[in-house]
């Protein structure tokens, strides 16, 4: 017995010995680009409509508009309607839900414009957090309801006003004209103000089960709307971006943070070589805490992951940067919207394997992407044809996800470089137009 506790307490030693051996996480000085503070989306699944409201709002920076608090829910409670309707009109057949995607807010500000947040604040105390717990389940049947009332042929022609009263009474009552900075918008005329042209952002996937530099319906159940998404291979998904960043264009990011390698409270997302389940109580407790070598991630491997609904399209962030980290090379700089959380303040550091891994797909303006890729998906026609794109042979993938040999560590990313090809990329694009 007594040999047994001094095997266990010599292997406890050893565990802490190997801990202390390790480093912590070197984070260099982000490159950041101009985004607005991190807010909250309480307890609600409008994660869509929160980072995509972010992104356009750094859009506007980025075109010299200035910075503005643009109304979530303004844009959340006209797509309430939409998939109120698409749901009564499909018989019951689709899916409904708080979720969606970037194209959904694009959609409504294209339909009908945006507002500020001062201006439509969607909750009747702008001092209680968000919650449409209870909205969704009153939607939900309601809409049911209406659903019995078609197939039994009794649906009223004016059935979309009681949707309407409904969200009325949650979010208040939709402005046609406000004033704003001492000028009188309608909510398409400040979409025009801001510049914002929703047809000039495109969504972007990898994924093996769909030919490459075509477009396709992903299907993820949030796709309510059937929106479009440009097939891309993996390595060119990445490249586009990080040369949107260094272009000065922020990235909208769906992906899957339902694993063990993302951590909104260390504000750090990873894909340790060491899977979760071979790590003892002590590993696991400091994976955001000392570096590690990560798996390196193959366009069969995620696809594999994406079959087996191991990756999933569960929220949605946006992405605002790049920074060094000593060891592992370049990370990107996430936007949440889960509040100021963490040393970061709601920020999260992710790692270029977690972004391989785990990302859905990227929203961004079509002039950030490079122009060899634009070219492929006939970005550059006027107007665009994404229905008319070049060939492509599919990516050769390995069978496996190939762990990275212990210790290998990724080309760090030189910030002077960054700013240098950001400068060139100005230049070049000024000569463009």
């Amino acid at each position: 017995m007594k040999k047994h506790i001094f095997f266990l307490l010599f292997s406890l030693f050893l565990t802490t010995l190997s801990a202390q051996k390790q480093e912590a996480y070197s984070f260099g000085t982000p490159y950041k680009l101009g985004a607005t503070p991190v807010k909250s989306q309480d307890m609600t699944g409008t994660c869509w409509c929160f980072s995509t409201a972010s992104f356009l709002e750094s859009e506007a920076l980025r075109m010299g508009k200035g910075e503005h608090d643009l109304s979530e829910m303004y844009i959340v409670r006209h797509v309430y309607r939409q998939k109120c309707e698409n749901y009564v009109r499909r018989q019951g057949h689709a899916q409904f839900g708080e979720g969606g995607l970037a194209h959904d807010l694009l959609n409504a500000v294209r339909e009908f414009g945006i507002v500020p947040e001062s201006v439509y604040p969607g909750r009747k105390d702008v001092k209680k957090p968000f919650n449409h717990q209870q909205l969704e389940k009153n939607l939900k049947n309601l809409c049911d309801g209406l659903v019995k009332q078609g197939t039994a042929g009794t649906l009223q022609p004016k059935w979309l006003s009681k949707v309407d009263s409904l969200l009325d009474q949650e979010f208040g009552i939709v402005p046609t004209q406000f004033t704003y900075n001492n000028t009188v918008f309608t909510p398409v005329s400040f979409r025009e103000f801001l510049g914002i042209e929703p047809n000039d952002y495109v969504t972007l996937t990898s994924f093996t089960h769909h030919p490459f530099y075509q477009p396709f319906i992903l299907e993820i159940p949030d796709n309510w709307a059937n929106g479009m998404f440009y097939n891309l291979p993996l390595s060119e998904l990445i490249r586009t971006l990080n040369t949107s960043l260094q272009q000065g264009y922020t990235v909208e990011w769906d992906a899957d943070v339902s694993n063990e390698g993302f951590s909104a409270q260390n504000g750090v997302a990873i894909i340790p070589e060491r899977d979760w389940k071979d790590k003892d109580a002590v590993a696991q407790s400091n994976t955001f805490k000392f570096w590690e070598p990560e798996k390196n991630i193959t366009a069969e491997y995620r696809q594999q992951l994406f079959d087996r609904q191991e990756t999933t399209d569960d929220h949605l962030m946006h992405i605002v940067g790049l920074l060094n980290e000593g060891h592992g090379g370049s990370f990107f700089v996430v936007k949440n919207s889960w509040g100021e959380i963490s040393n970061l303040k709601g920020f999260v550091y992710v790692s270029d394997a977690y972004m391989r891994q785990n990302t859905i797909s990227f929203t961004v303006h079509k002039n950030a992407v490079p122009k060899d890729i634009r070219h492929r998906l006939g970005l550059d026609a006027e107007p665009a044809n994404p229905f008319k794109n070049s060939e492509a042979p599919r990516e050769k993938n390995s069978k496996t996800a190939a762990p990275a040999k212990s210790g290998t560590v990724k080309p760090k990313l030189d910030m002077n470089e960054v700013h240098k090809m950001r400068d060139s990329a100005k230049q070049q694009e000024n000569s463009d137009h």
